[in-house]
């Protein structure tokens, strides 16, 4: 009774999927089926499924979970040719499926261009042209994001049809097959979903695309892929990055972005020769010639500003000069004479930048950075810090309140001319002002920086709270442990001050202030025989003030 039950399950599965006569168009439908092979980074295979072409130009279609964790893959079509999976144009993980792009011409099969719906005959075609097609009746169809179909069959499905196509009589791919999970049903997504997968410049980031190691491919329209080569940069997936300015280039080789872009990939590498070929090949394609000039420009300046130390003579601050001059007189935009100013200032001219700066202000770029720039001029000369701070406060006061957070480093700057003429107060608050700018995110030397003004003006509790977050952020830093003893000792709580000391000396046996201010706390607590025996052990370490502290409590 038990198998006659079985096999009547069987035949009652079966009658909704079964072989029968086909169509013509859904005979040569398969040439259009291929098989997916996904693989790991060291070769060997990760998974295996199916597709269809849905262009001529190498565009398909298939499921997205055997790309998750790939590092490559191939497609094998009806014919056994192989070819590798070039580009990812989008993927969807809700409903598990993919559209990309092969490096071949391929046989398309059309899409639909209606809707099934329920009790419409179907056909599955599976991989491999001798494997007959099995019709299927669609059970139900649901519809999503308002106008796509995911269709439901009353059947199990034969093993190795995973993302195969249902096509309709016309041998139109309806949608893509995928097994049940919690039921003998099988489903289909509509194709049309998946041929709507088309990339746009915030794709790279999805994290469906993020776990394959395919890179995404460009958008089609020029706004998405410029948006898409900007967020290049913040790929840290080389190749992806890499891939996407070399789409870029292809697709728009007369814009200056795409060997910007490139220029600065080979800057971050510290390959200064590769990045400097790229600008002059910029110079030579691209159309606005200002640009590229300029680009050229600041390229070399934040070489020499931010990576003097790496050897490259060829990049110049002379050079850079040159280069925004020429930028400058093929377009006299203001930008193009900040980029000057910028460079003056790094030369050492400060007089001719502050000149600079100031005049800028007579331009359409007028903005409170060059106010703060021309503090910055005005303190490399060494002008009183009045007129420092004036500057400072100009800048502030004329910073837009919607864009506060802008002003943080002329926060930062203003606390710095407080503290050089003992406003020590008005730099705590400046300070302050400039951690909340920040959100927080500021380092150790920015609490100790903090703490240093806080100690002169006597905010004792406030200094110690700060000199702790120092110590959070860098507990192997011996210097934040000696100027936490220093405090300690200084509003007497000694037990606390020989503590830290003696944690300064674990850390760091050869930290002379460790010693000193250990051998200071244990004197005041009078114990003069240790305090003058480690005030002894300060001076050998070549603690200048150990001498003059023994005279004075060794008598």
């Amino acid at each position: 009774m038990m198998r006659k039950s079985s096999i009547l399950i069987f035949l009652m599965m079966a009658a909704a999927l079964v072989c029968k006569a086909q169509p013509s168009a859904v005979k040569n439908a398969a040439k259009s089926v291929f098989k997916l092979t996904t693989y790991k980074a060291d070769g060997t295979v990760l998974a295996e499924s199916n597709g269809v072409f849905a262009g001529a130009q190498g565009e398909a279609m298939s499921n997205l979970s055997p790309f998750t964790g790939a590092a490559r893959a191939t497609v094998t079509d009806a014919k056994g040719n192989v070819m590798n999976v070039t580009r990812m144009y989008g993927a969807n993980d809700i409903y598990d499926v993919a559209c990309f792009r092969v490096d071949g011409k391929t046989t398309a099969l059309p899409l639909a261009t209606a809707k099934a719906s329920a009790g419409t005959e179907l056909w599955l075609i599976p991989y491999g042209t001798k494997t007959k097609a099995e019709t299927a009746t669609v059970k139900s169809v649901e519809t999503f994001m308002d106008k796509y179909a995911y269709y439901i069959f009353p059947a199990g499905a034969t093993a190795n049809t995973s993302a195969c196509p249902f096509v309709n009589a016309a041998g139109q791919v309806v949608g893509l097959m995928q097994p049940a999970t919690t039921s003998t049903d099988i489903h289909a997504t509509d194709a049309a979903f998946i041929d709507n997968l088309k990339p746009t410049g915030l794709s790279a980031s999805s994290s469906a695309l993020k776990a394959i190691g395919i890179p995404v491919a460009l958008p089609a329209d020029k706004e998405q892929a410029l948006l898409a080569l900007m967020m290049s940069a913040q790929n840290t997936d080389s190749i992806k990055r890499a891939a996407t300015i070399d789409d870029f280039i292809a697709a728009y080789p007369t814009l200056n972005d795409g060997y910007n872009a490139r220029a600065q990939m080979y800057y971050e590498q510290n390959n200064f020769k590769l990045a400097d070929d790229e600008m002059q090949t910029a110079l030579k394609k691209a159309d606005k010639k200002d640009e590229a000039h300029y680009n050229y420009s600041k390229m070399m300046y934040n070489k020499v500003a931010y990576k003097a130390d790496a050897s490259y003579p060829d990049l110049t601050l002379d050079r850079a000069y040159s280069e925004a001059e020429k930028a400058y007189a093929i377009n006299p935009l203001p930008l193009y004479k900040h980029q000057q100013a910028q460079i003056i200032f790094s030369k050492g001219d400060y007089r001719q930048a502050y000149d600079m700066f100031m005049n800028l202000r007579k331009t359409a770029i007028n903005n409170p950075d060059l106010l703060y720039e021309a503090s910055r001029c005005k303190t490399m000369m060494k002008a009183p810090a009045k007129e420092v701070i004036a500057l400072l406060d100009s800048a502030i006061n004329t910073t837009d309140s919607m864009r506060i957070q802008d002003a943080a480093p002329y926060f930062f700057a203003r606390a710095e001319a407080y503290a050089s003429v003992d406003s020590f107060r008005q730099a705590v608050f400046d300070y302050t002002r400039y951690e909340v700018l920040s959100n927080g995110n500021v380092n150790d030397r920015f609490y100790y920086t903090r703490e240093q003004a806080e100690v002169k003006a006597r905010l004792y509790q406030q200094a110690l709270n700060d000199i702790v977050r120092a110590i959070i952020l860098a507990p192997q830093e011996p210097t934040y442990y000696a100027e936490k003893a220093s405090l300690e000792l200084k509003v007497n709580r000694l037990d606390d001050a020989i503590k830290s000391a003696q944690y300064c000396i674990k850390i760091a046996p050869d930290y002379s202030a460790g010693y000193l201010i250990l051998g200071l706390a244990q004197i005041s607590q009078k114990n003069k025989a240790d305090g003058i025996a480690n005030l002894q052990k300060a001076k050998e370490l070549g603690n200048e003030q150990a001498q003059g502290l023994i005279d004075k409590y060794g008598k």
